[in-house]
């Protein structure tokens, strides 16, 4: 429990304030820009999306998508930079209304076959190995629309499509329950890792947990965290906070439940997780009341959690043994409340 941590945003994060309630409320801000607050705010990784790195994609040939990709490349080497991951935004075109790769059109299908293979030359290009895939709507809106037996099959072909397309690619499926589906295929850690062993070389599959979905799934994100480790298949995290069972709200680090968020921190410090230069990614989002160019949600979430891994780096190992041999939980409960709270019980 000596390692340092290294720290990921994607663009999105920094955006307009728009929700699904309302229009933007800040301006937009291009993306040289906000490669350019990247390090000032402590942070050396970027998460992306295909079409953040490569803006309408769809209408470019392949040859065009790398020389864009390249220059996006160039842009991060010059601002010290890394790309951590590239996800395929499968979400928001026509033909992945029903879904992707679960879709009942067989065209649909190929389009996002297709765009994933593209997906997967930006990642060449901009230098990662990762592609973290959220499969935000292959789900149903009513259950008889689809065969989940049969879907889990398309959905394995999918991966190995990726797979295939690049010996070297890994892929970190990002699980979760619902939203924008009313239910979502795969939506857990063990979901996931079951779909890996379908794969083609179920090895170069793992998990990418995101806190807010976690929670969503009513389960803990610490719990999947540390069912993702014991695999050696956490590959990268989301974190961010939920105020309960509603929309995705990716709320800053900490800002709902700070001992939910101390226990994520502790058992990715507990465990090594980023030995193997694993980023510590947030997907938070500023509230919209903020104005302006808003970036404190992302410094507060780090912030918060290098606080917490001093908190729980600076506990008495000796003492919590002997509470947890006695199983007085009660003192152990009482002991990390007094820790998170400054106190010197």
């Amino acid at each position: 429990m000596a390692g340092k941590f290294r720290f990921s945003f994607g663009p999105w994060n920094i955006h307009e304030g728009a929700d699904p309630f309302g229009p933007p409320v800040r301006k937009s801000i291009v993306f040289g820009k906000k490669l350019a607050l990247y390090k000032k705010l402590g942070f050396d990784g970027v998460q992306f999306h295909d079409d953040d790195a490569v803006p309408e994609l769809n209408k470019l040939s392949g040859a065009q998508i790398i020389r864009r990709a390249a220059q996006v490349r160039r842009a991060l080497d010059r601002a010290g930079l890394q790309a951590e991951f590239v996800a395929p935004r499968l979400w928001e075109d026509p033909r992945t209304i029903d879904g992707g790769y679960t879709s009942n059109d067989p065209k649909c299908r190929r389009y996002a076959l297709d765009r994933s293979r593209r997906c997967v030359d930006i990642a060449q290009e901009l230098g990662t190995d990762l592609i973290v895939l959220w499969l935000a709507r292959e789900g149903t809106y009513i259950r008889e629309a689809k065969d989940s037996c049969a879907i889990v099959g398309r959905l394995a072909e999918a991966l190995n499509c990726m797979l295939e397309h690049d010996p070297k690619i890994r892929i970190a499926i990002e699980p979760k329950p619902n939203e924008p589906m009313d239910h979502t295929y795969i939506p857990t850690t063990g979901h996931a890792l079951a779909l890996a062993r379908l794969c083609c070389d179920p090895e170069r599959v793992g998990i990418n947990i995101e806190s807010a979905h976690a929670i969503l799934a009513g389960l803990d994100p610490s719990d999947e965290m540390g069912f993702a480790l014991a695999f050696d298949k956490l590959w990268t995290v989301h974190l961010n906070d939920q105020n309960g069972l509603k929309f995705d709200q990716d709320k800053s680090f900490g800002s709902v439940d700070l001992r939910r968020a101390f226990n994520q921190v502790r058992i990715l410090d507990r465990h090594d997780y980023g030995k193997r230069g694993e980023f510590v990614g947030l997907d938070v989002k500023a509230m919209r009341t903020q104005k302006g160019a808003a970036t404190e949600h992302l410094s507060n979430s780090r912030r918060v959690f290098l606080r917490l891994l001093e908190i729980s780096r600076g506990l008495n190992d000796k003492t919590m043994q002997t509470m947890i041999a006695k199983r007085d939980y009660e003192a152990l409960d009482f002991y990390i409340l007094t820790k998170l709270t400054g106190g010197r019980g």
